[in-house]
């Protein structure tokens, strides 16, 4: 099993215990406060638990021991996950996806530290030539954690999504192989933790 080990959080493929959790979170805690930020332009079905159980199941590997999805692990519980797809697999080129489902860990760092894991494992332990990822300009946090990861904004699509019956801006920010490298080796001489792979 893949686990990454950060300072306040963990990534790891999901238990049995963590998807359950997950559920929780998705369909069943009440205020849903992460859905009004993580794409609420995006109808979205109800799964049931065993249906839920059953797409984690069926997530594939992109690369030989590289997941498409890790749970994010907060004091020793599922509150989140990252995730990936292909864009294009010719030009090597993913778009990637965090959400932390539970508001308690939100403006503490934790989103960030957790999407720097990720970020870093994928190019890491991959060919990757660049990692994108798409919000909506309402998503203020999630734009801020992009950027410090050294993501650029790279197209605002103007009035593209609808929120609550108010036009916002579509965003694509992203970050190239090299780019990802150069901040790495500029970090090299400041104590930054980087995260620590587990099998």
């Amino acid at each position: 099993m893949i686990k990454l080990i950060g300072e306040k959080v963990s990534l790891r493929e999901a238990t049995q215990e963590d998807v359950n959790e997950l559920y929780y979170w998705k369909y069943e805690e009440k205020n849903q406060e992460a859905k009004k930020w993580n794409a609420p332009y995006i109808s979205e079905g109800r799964l049931t638990r065993e249906e839920y159980m059953n797409s984690w199941d069926k997530e594939y590997e992109l690369f030989p021991c590289v997941p498409r999805l890790l749970a994010v692990i907060i004091d020793e519980k599922a509150v989140g996950t990252v995730s990936c797809y292909w864009v294009d697999k010719h030009t090597n080129w993913l778009e990637t996806r965090i959400v932390i489902c539970d508001p308690d860990y939100w403006s503490g760092g934790y989103g960030t530290e957790a999407y720097r894991m990720w970020i870093d494992f994928l190019f890491e332990s991959t060919p990757l030539h660049r990692l994108g990822m798409s919000t909506w300009s309402g998503n203020i946090r999630m734009m801020k954690t992009a950027a410090k990861i050294g993501m650029k904004e790279e197209a605002r699509i103007r009035e593209a999504r609808i929120v609550n019956g108010e036009y916002f801006d579509s965003i694509k920010m992203g970050i190239l192989r090299r780019e990802w490298e150069s901040s790495r080796s500029k970090s090299c001489n400041r104590k930054e933790y980087r995260g620590e792979l587990k099998h």
